[in-house]
Formats: structure tokens, C-alpha cells, sequence
């Protein structure tokens, strides 16, 4: 069963009694009008919640679900689970018609359970295993070939679970688009792990950060449970980006004392005290000559370059 509350009361106002055996996984879409649940009976459903009528289902044979996830807005679903061949899998299907999957990917031969995390922002999926160190990335797109899969994260440590940050919590000014906490068990620790854009921050990126879910609900309880429908009210986070102001370090100005002895400046140009000092100043020299003598030679070819490239350009038949 799936039970929906009411938080604002702390009671239950909504039960959904379709499934015939324990429920793995439950997942809502983002205005809230549909849920999407896997189960123990092999099978996909998605839902209406407030009457719990059943408006798709799927006998997945050859797909064993665990997971589910709405892809924001694109009216697809993506579960992950494990194949006839008892290898790990994804598959991508339109949540308008579960008769057979749009794709099916098999991922790798482990075991672990697979959590998949959809940022509709970036149209970026990430899996993540049980058991495993990596997190792998994935690009959703509306065409085919819908699932291209870019690189992965990877990590010594296995994760047990994972939890996220919410938009609004990133660091926008390091180009950060997506945070994991990663729970370890064998060291008792929970790691952050940021996903960085490699990109300068001298300036607010707005292609990776458009319009986002903010903090404010876009429903009340009692119109959510009267029938409305809402998509999310969305925010900037233009207003949490810092720009990184250069800090320039000015040493104090003291007044200039000189030594001269023999018309030498000491302060200026310390002799050398022993022989092997004598010998590093000369072959630092030596090395300094040769540098300067190949940045004279380069300059020259250059000369001549430019020089030749004029006279071509003067005799060319357009300038005549």
C-alpha cells in the first residue's frame, strides 16, 4: 500500500491499495498529477494518486524493475533493474505507453542495487550502485538515440546510499550543477561529491543554471487534494552567486639603502662567498644566455616571415 499525508495535519489522507506485493519504488512527476511505482511483482505502473487509479502498467519479463524516476518535464520514465541474464540494466520508456520500452541498456554484471538521479536543469542522469565506487553520466535527450553516456566518477571507497543537495544549495560561483553525499560504511563517513562545469566563474553561467524548483510550494494540501494541478514555482539562482574578488597583496614601501664598494652596489649584486656558489650563478648565466640567444634567433625567423609575407602581399595581382 501507499499511504500520502498530509503534513501540515501529521495524518494520512489518500491510500492506494493496487499493488499486489511489496513496493520497491515510488516516484511523483513534477506538477504532482502522477506517480510511478515499481514492485516485487515484476510489474510498472503509473498512476493517478488522488483516486489511485492505474493509467499505465507494465509486465516487465525482461526488464526485472527496483528503481523509477520521472525525467522532469519529457513525459518519460527511467527505470534501472536487472535483466534475464541477471546483468544490470537500464531502460527508458514513455510514461504515456508502457507496452514495451523506448531503450534498454545493460550497464555491467554486478550485483548492486542501481540508484538513478535525474537533473532536469542539465537533462544530465546519474547511476549510481550499491556497493560501487563510480557514478556514472548520462545525457537525456528527446531523439533518438535518447541515452548517450559521457564519463563516470571514480572512487576507492563503495557507497551504500547517496543522498542530493537541492539546486538552491550549490555553490554557483565554483559552476557546481549537481552534489552527492555519499554514505560510507566502511569508514563510518558521509563524503560530498560536487559535480563542477569546467568553466571560468568570473561570471554567472546561465546555461547550466536556468530557472529552477525553488523553496516555495506551488499548492496548498487542499487544492492538491481537490484536483489541481501546478507546475513548481521556479527561482534564480543568480542570488546565490559570489564573485571571487582577486585579493592583491601590496608589500610596504621602504626607502631604498645601497652599499657601494668599488662602484658596486652590494645590496643590488651580492657576490658569491664560496666556489660552488661562484659556479651555480655562472651556468644560471650560461642557461640564461642560451635563452635569450634562441628568443633572438626565433625573433629573427619571425622578422623574415613578415618580411617575405609584405613583399608577397605587394606584388600580389590585387594591389597592382
Amino acid at each position: 500500500q501507499v499511504l500520502i499525508w498530509n503534513l501540515e495535519v501529521g495524518e494520512p489522507v489518500k491510500m492506494i491499495d493496487c499493488h499486489t506485493d511489496v513496493i520497491l519504488c515510488l516516484s511523483f512527476n513534477t506538477d504532482g498529477s502522477l506517480v510511478a511505482t515499481t514492485c516485487k511483482d515484476k510489474r510498472l505502473r503509473v498512476l493517478e494518486p488522488r483516486s489511485g487509479r492505474v493509467l499505465q502498467e507494465a509486465s516487465c519479463k525482461n526488464h526485472r524493475v527496483n528503481r523509477v524516476v520521472f525525467l522532469g518535464s519529457t513525459k518519460r520514465l527511467l527505470t534501472t533493474g536487472v535483466s534475464r541474464w541477471n546483468t544490470r540494466q537500464i531502460a527508458l520508456w514513455d510514461q504515456e505507453d508502457l507496452s514495451m520500452p523506448l531503450i534498454e541498456e545493460e550497464i555491467d554484471g554486478l550485483s548492486g542495487l542501481l540508484f538513478p538521479f535525474y537533473d532536469a536543469d542539465t537533462h544530465m542522469l546519474y547511476l549510481a550502485g550499491k556497493g560501487d565506487g563510480n557514478i556514472r553520466y548520462y545525457e537525456i535527450s528527446s531523439e533518438k538515440p535518447y541515452l548517450s553516456y559521457l564519463m563516470e566518477f571514480r572512487s576507492p571507497a563503495p557507497q551504500k546510499g547517496l543522498g542530493v543537495m537541492p539546486k538552491h544549495g550549490l555553490d554557483v560561483s565554483a559552476c557546481e550543477v549537481f552534489r552527492f553525499y555519499k554514505l560510507i560504511t566502511l569508514k563510518g563517513l558521509i563524503e560530498p561529491i560536487s559535480m563542477i562545469v569546467p568553466r571560468r566563474s568570473e561570471t554567472y553561467q546561465e546555461d547550466i543554471y536556468p530557472m529552477t524548483p525553488g523553496t516555495e510550494p506551488a499548492l496548498t494540501p487542499d487544492e492538491w487534494l481537490s484536483g489541481v494541478n501546478r507546475d513548481p514555482i521556479l527561482m534564480s539562482l543568480k542570488e546565490g552567486y559570489k564573485r571571487n574578488s582577486k585579493i592583491v597583496f601590496k608589500a610596504p614601501v621602504r626607502e631604498k639603502k645601497s652599499v657601494v664598494v668599488n662602484g658596486i652596489d652590494l645590496l643590488e649584486n651580492v657576490p658569491p662567498r664560496t666556489e660552488n656558489e661562484l659556479l651555480r650563478v655562472f651556468f644560471r648565466q650560461q642557461d640564461e644566455i642560451r635563452r635569450l640567444k634562441d628568443e633572438l634567433s626565433q625573433k629573427d625567423i619571425r622578422i623574415r616571415q613578415l618580411q617575405l609575407e609584405l613583399k608577397n602581399f605587394r606584388n600580389s595581382p590585387k594591389n597592382n
